[in-house]
């Protein structure tokens, strides 16, 4: 008997565990309008979150409004300018402190999990990185490098270790992450904690132990540990399941370990590169 149009849309239900309650029974039976009725409620909750973060700015912009409105006229479109740029850096800032208080009151705890992506147990996941969405598209690449943007992501649940350098805002799960003590994440690093592919989703935590160093523009997948001191060369890919050791050298797609012996035949011919030799 061919599967039903909800069926087909949910995929592969016998990848999921039992249904949790009856309202997880409900969600995978009509996967379509579930999926859909969840999507609408996080439109609501960002647009409301989005409304309390922009509404002092607006309060400010209609004060500085009318105090510019008594300048000439040259020094008032300066001064309104002006005054919506700043208005646009309350809004970011109060977003900063919003966005984490509705990923406290609201049932956004995610545990590692395993199964179809259309049950109960996604909507979590799915509303923790709805909500870090907000801020990760709009303002975080304003605070990326600066004591805010480490703030939001300790708010956000992210668990950053002293010293713990993050130059990107390419994050998602960040709830599942932890970084240790003078850990580095370099530029557009892309680190998540979770994966999906053959009918399966899967979510599964990261962890970058103390003054381990992942290079610039690297992917590291759900599932991955990286451990003490190691290093991670610039755009390599950690695949879920990958282990580090401490100290080790990872690099490529898929990363493999890099022997120390062919690090430094490596170094070795980088440096002969950059010798000119005179006639």
């Amino acid at each position: 008997m061919p599967p039903s149009d909800s069926e087909s849309f949910a995929g592969d239900q016998s990848k999921n565990p039992p249904p949790k309650n009856r309202l997880d029974r409900v969600l995978r039976r009509f996967a379509r309008a579930s999926y859909f009725g969840v999507v609408l409620l996080l439109y609501v909750v960002a647009s409301t979150a989005l409304g309390l973060a922009i509404a002092p700015a607006l309060w400010c912009f209609a004060r500085l409004s009318v105090w510019s409105a008594t300048l000439p006229p040259l020094l008032h479109w300066v001064a309104l300018g002006t005054s919506a740029a700043l208005c646009f850096f309350v809004s970011g800032l109060a977003l900063l402190v919003v966005v984490p208080v509705y990923n406290w009151v609201l049932p956004t705890r995610i545990t590692p999990f395993k199964g179809g992506y259309y049950s109960i147990y996604a909507i979590p996941w799915f509303l923790h990185n709805g909500l870090f969405y907000l801020v990760r598209y709009t303002f975080l690449p304003f605070v990326t490098l600066t004591p805010f943007g480490i703030w939001f992501l300790k708010a956000m649940g992210m668990k950053i270790g002293r010293h713990a350098f993050v130059n990107t805002e390419y994050i998602s799960d960040p709830q599942l992450i932890t970084l240790g003590d003078d850990a580095a994440l370099g530029g557009s690093v892309r680190i998540f904690a979770h994966y999906g592919g053959g009918g399966s989703f899967v979510v599964a935590p990261v962890v970058v132990e103390r003054r381990a160093t992942i290079g610039l523009g690297a992917t590291v997948m759900g599932d991955v540990e990286v451990g003490e001191g190691a290093t991670v060369l610039p755009h390599s890919v950690l695949l879920p399941g990958s282990r580090v050791g401490a100290g080790e050298t990872w690099g490529g797609v898929p990363a493999r370990r890099i022997p120390r012996e062919e690090m430094e035949r490596f170094k070795d011919g980088i440096r002969g590169a950059r010798t000119v030799e005179l006639p």
